[in-house]
């Protein structure tokens, strides 16, 4: 079992940069995959970004790839997005999320695969 909570979320101008960290607590393996998501208003969960624990591999949306970079820092326990030339369609509520037992070579991007989950925190980049 592991306790996921995000920080980093805020306002920014659109252009701006933002590093979200979620903070991983409990056991943690090589084997995890930690992702982020997020949810804009009015639409549904989507995937964003994901990572090996092990960081032999990661996965990106379309929509951020060039722009986001996801790091985990095994030292630390955390898993990072830094988000970088933001637009205002990025505005959302991101939360982390763990899959303890992914399944196939690819890294999960559906919301079912993750077992575990963050609270959230609020991105807001204004025109």
């Amino acid at each position: 079992q592991v306790q996921l909570v995000e920080s980093g979320g805020g306002l920014v101008q659109a252009g701006g940069s933002l590093r979200l960290s979620c903070l991983v607590s409990g056991q943690t393996s090589s084997k995890y995959v930690m992702g982020w998501f997020r949810r804009p208003p009015g639409k549904e969960r989507e995937f964003v970004a994901a990572i090996r624990w092990s960081g032999s591999s990661t996965n990106y949306a379309d929509s951020v790839k060039g722009r986001f970079t996801i790091s985990r820092d095994n030292a630390k326990n955390t898993v990072d997005l830094q988000m970088n030339s933001l637009k205002p369609e990025d505005t959302a509520a991101y939360y982390c999320a763990a899959d303890l037992d992914p399944r196939g070579v690819a890294i999960p991007t559906r919301i079912w695969s993750y077992d575990y989950w963050g609270q959230g925190t609020q991105v807001t980049v204004s025109s």
